[in-house]
C-alpha cells in the first residue's frame, strides 16, 4: 500500500512538473555605446539620460545589457573600441565620433560585421568633406539622429538681432563680436559659426569680427579665449559668441573678471541650455542659450535603436529641434 502511494505521489509531480510551463529567459539584446568623451557637459547628461531610458524600457521579456565606453576625445582609441564591440558580438552600437571626418571607416566596420549602427549628437563628413554623408546613410542599418546645427547658429543670431539696440551697443551701427568655436572639423561648430552671423546678416544688420578663435568646447579654452580678448579690445567687443554652453560659462567669467556687466555692456550667448546656463539667463548673467534638447535626442536614439534590434526597418535621419532660451518676460 504505501508503496502504492508513493508511486501515484511520483507519478504526479511527474505530470505537474510536465504541465508546468517552462521558464523562458528574456532576451537580452547587447548595446554598444562609444562617447567621443565623457569630459563634456552635455554628453554627459545625453549618456546617463540613455542609460536610464534603455533601462526603463526592459520588461520581463526583454533585457538590455548596455555597455558604454570613453572615447577620451581620441580618434584611435574610439576604434579600438568599436573593434572591441564587434568581437564581443554587439547586437548594435550608437557611436557618438571623435572625428567626423574619419567616420567612413568607423562605420564600414560596423556595417561589415552585420550590426546597426546609429549615429548620434556628431553628423558625420566623408573622406571627402561632403556636406551631408548620404552614401553611407542610404545604408539601411546606419541612421543619424541629431539636431541640424544651422537652426542652432540662427537661433542664436535672432536671440542678438531681436535685443532693443539688436547687439550694437555703443552705436556705431555694427555689432561687433568675437566667435568662440568648437571643434574646427565638426559640421555642428562649422554651422553654429557660420548661421549665427548669417541671421544677423540676412536681418540687416551690419557685423564686425574681432576675433575667432577655437575652444575645443571647454570651458576652460572659452575662458582663456574670452580674456585675452577683452584685453585686446576692450569695449569694442559687444556681443560674444560661443559654440555650446561650456565654452560660454568660461567666457562669463572672463567677462566678470573683466568688469564688464552681461545685458548693460556686452552680450554672450551659448548652446545646449545646460541647467546653470538657463539659471544666468534668468538672472541676467547670460543673454541667451539655445536648447540642444539631450533628453529628447537620447530618447530617439534608444527608440530607434530598439526598432533595429527589433528588426524594424528605420529611416536614415531623426531631427530633434532646437529651442530659443531668454530671460522670461
Amino acid at each position: 500500500m504505501k508503496k502504492t502511494l508513493a508511486l501515484l505521489l511520483a507519478l504526479t509531480m511527474v505530470f505537474a512538473l510536465c504541465a508546468a510551463p517552462a521558464y523562458a529567459a528574456p532576451k537580452t539584446y547587447k548595446v554598444g555605446i562609444a562617447i567621443y568623451q565623457f569630459d563634456d557637459n552635455f554628453m554627459t547628461l545625453y549618456r546617463n539620460e540613455m542609460l536610464d531610458y534603455f533601462k526603463s524600457l526592459e520588461t520581463d521579456d526583454v533585457k538590455y545589457d548596455v555597455t558604454i565606453v570613453d572615447g577620451k576625445n581620441d580618434m584611435a582609441e574610439q576604434n579600438n573600441q568599436i573593434d572591441n564591440f564587434i568581437t564581443q558580438g554587439m547586437d548594435a552600437i550608437i557611436l557618438n565620433l571623435v572625428q567626423t571626418s574619419s567616420a567612413d571607416a568607423a562605420i564600414d566596420k560596423i556595417v561589415d560585421a552585420g550590426i546597426p549602427c546609429i549615429l548620434i549628437n556628431r553628423e558625420p563628413l566623408g573622406d571627402k568633406g561632403d556636406e551631408s554623408y548620404e552614401g553611407i546613410l542610404n545604408n539601411a542599418t546606419v541612421c543619424y539622429v541629431g539636431a541640424d546645427a544651422r537652426q542652432s547658429g540662427t537661433y542664436q543670431g535672432e536671440i542678438i538681432g531681436e535685443l532693443d539696440n539688436h547687439g550694437d551697443i555703443n552705436g556705431d551701427g555694427k555689432i561687433s563680436y568675437i566667435m568662440i568655436e568648437g571643434d574646427p572639423e565638426n559640421i555642428d561648430a562649422q554651422y553654429r559659426t557660420e548661421f549665427s552671423i548669417k541671421a544677423l546678416k540676412d536681418a540687416g544688420y551690419e557685423v564686425e569680427c574681432l576675433d575667432d578663435q577655437i575652444g575645443n568646447w571647454a570651458q576652460a579654452k572659452g575662458q582663456e579665449i574670452c580674456a585675452n580678448d577683452l584685453a585686446k579690445f576692450g569695449d569694442k567687443v559687444e556681443v560674444v559668441f560661443c559654440n555650446n554652453d561650456a565654452m560660454a560659462l568660461g567666457a562669463a567669467t572672463a567677462i566678470q573678471a573683466a568688469g564688464r556687466t552681461v545685458g548693460k555692456d556686452i552680450y554672450l550667448v551659448g548652446v545646449d541650455a545646460l541647467e546653470e546656463c538657463v539659471e544666468m539667463v534668468n538672472d541676467g548673467t547670460m543673454t541667451g542659450t539655445v536648447l540642444n534638447d539631450a533628453v529628447g535626442q537620447s530618447h530617439a536614439a534608444v527608440d530607434v535603436t530598439v526598432k533595429a534590434l527589433n528588426g524594424e526597418a528605420i529611416n536614415n535621419y531623426y531631427w530633434v529641434d532646437y529651442v530659443k532660451v531668454t530671460k522670461a518676460a
